[in-house]
């Protein structure tokens, strides 16, 4: 995937820039199947542990949506299955962010924020620093 977090670090320096281009993908073969997208036995394995424990329910609850963090994502095949994906399909994981088509959708829902912040932590420790 493309760098998304790209600036200028000094005025005097060219070798930045803030040009955006988004990667040209190309489908690799027919829709592939849903269970090849996400590998999530490390979740479905901490799941089962949490479901058998004594834990009150609300703890179960808290530590079964930590365990998704586990899920592993293919993102070549997601891109292969976005390609063949209806259009209420594709939205969803536009939304999502399983696939990034349009820079600015992206800036507008918040998935690259940290890299504005980080960029403006950025220029501001440098200004500091002079």
């Amino acid at each position: 995937m493309t760098q998304l977090c790209m600036f200028d670090i000094s005025d005097d320096d060219d070798k930045y820039s803030k040009k955006i281009q988004a990667p040209i993908y190309e489908p690799r073969g027919p829709k592939p199947d849903l269970m090849i997208l996400c590998d999530d036995s490390k979740t479905r394995s901490l799941i089962t542990k949490i479901n058998e424990s004594k834990l009150n329910q609300s703890e179960k609850d808290f530590l079964k949506l930590a365990a998704y963090r586990h899920s592993v994502f293919h993102y070549e095949n997601i891109a292969d299955y976005y390609s063949h994906a209806s259009v209420e399909m594709q939205k969803l994981m536009e939304d999502s962010a399983l696939v990034i088509i349009d820079f600015n959708a992206a800036i507008e829902n918040g998935f690259i924020k940290l890299c504005e912040e980080m960029k403006e932590q950025f220029l501001e420790d440098q200004h500091y620093a002079k």
